[in-house]
This record gives C-alpha cells, sequence and structure tokens, in this order.
C-alpha cells in the first residue's frame, strides 16, 4: 500500500507542482533513519516520503487517526500516533523499535506546521529518539511556498553526528537544538543559492 501511495503521490506532485529534489543519497539505504523536517504545509508528508524509494514510518498526530477516512488510510501507510502536548510513552516505544530494526522513521519535531514558514522550536522527543538509537539522524527541507504549478523543493541533508553529544549524556532538549540547527542550515543554504 505505501509503495502504491508513494506512486500517486510522485505523479501528483509531478502534475501540479515542479517538485526539485536534492541530497536523495544522503539517506542510507540499510539501516535505520530518523528522518527529521521543518513543516510549512499539510502535503509536507506524502512530499517528503514519496521521492525516494525506502518506505517511511512517519509519526502522526492522533487526531488524524480518528478522522472519517484517513483512519482507514493512514495506518496503511506506515503511520503510528502520537498524542501531542503529553509523554507518549507508547509512541515513543514504536519509534525506537523501528528505529532499531533498520526502519525510517519521519518526524516534524516542530509538531505542527509553522505558519510564517519560519522554522519554530522543535520537541524534546526527537531528541530522545536521536540519543537512544544508532539510527541515522538525516535533516530535510522542504521549501516552498506550495502554489500551483510553481517550484517546492525538497533537501534531504548529510546525516548529523551526534557522538559527542551521547558521550556527553546530553539532554534529549540539547539534542533537538543540534537537530533544527540542521535543518535551519539547509534552508539557509538554499536561500544562499537561490540568491
Amino acid at each position: 500500500m505505501f509503495h502504491l501511495g508513494q506512486f500517486l503521490a510522485r505523479n501528483f506532485f509531478r502534475l501540479f507542482y515542479r517538485v526539485k529534489v536534492h541530497g536523495k543519497d544522503n539517506i542510507p539505504k540499510d539501516k535505520g533513519v530518523l528522518l527529521c523536517s521543518n513543516h510549512i504545509h499539510y502535503l509536507d508528508p506524502p512530499l517528503v516520503g514519496s521521492f525516494i524509494k525506502r518506505e517511511i514510518r512517519f509519526m502522526a498526530k492522533a487526531e488524524l487517526f480518528e478522522a472519517p477516512i484517513l483512519k482507514h488510510l493512514i495506518p496503511k501507510l506506515g503511520a503510528f500516533p502520537i498524542n501531542r502536548g503529553q509523554s507518549d510513552r507508547k509512541a515513543m516505544r514504536t519509534g525506537l523499535k523501528l528505529l532499531k530494526e533498520g526502519e525510517i522513521v519521519g518526524v516534524f519535531p516542530e509538531g505542527t506546521r509553522s505558519k510564517s514558514g519560519q522554522l519554530k522550536e522543535g520537541l524534546a522527543g526527537v531528541g530522545f529518539f536521536a540519543l537512544r538509537s544508532n539510527a541515522a539522524i538525516v535533516p530535510c527541507a522542504v521549501i516552498g511556498p506550495y502554489r500551483l504549478f510553481k517550484t517546492v523543493h525538497i533537501v534531504y541533508g548529510e546525516p548529523l553526528n551526534i557522538d559527542q553529544l551521547k558521550e556527553e549524556k546530553a539532554s534529549p532538549e540539547t539534542a533537538t537544538k543540534a537537530i533544527m540547527q540542521g535543518i535551519q542550515h539547509l534552508l539557509d543554504d538554499h536561500h544562499k543559492k537561490m540568491n
């Protein structure tokens, strides 16, 4: 089901948006990956997931699993729920298990869409995943705005090295800041190239 969804989403984006994909080769092919992206639009999850070959298990807000159509569709696409605004231990255990099994777990550390397009502060949960797993941590930047038949860029960065943070037994909040800096760097670097 996921690969069918990928195919349909890819063709949707090619038809309605001029998507440019950068850095696909930065995603490891054979190990767990924590894929961390900014969040500017409700189309971000299918965009982030549709142009790479591997399946992505997205962490999605629990409310989506109660919506009439989505509650049947989202689990088939590999997503799993998280209750926002509280410590959701079940979601954390599920995410860690998937990473240890070599899956890609897709997260939007901001927790919700940024209406301004500016990167907001990330939530500590992503830092928890980074510190507690041996997954590659790949920052990702979606650069819009989404306008029909206009270009949208998606940039997959090089995996971040947080070995020193692990040695220092850094807090999840500190690890999250490092990841957000990685995403911001991709945004800044892309804007420099465009100017």
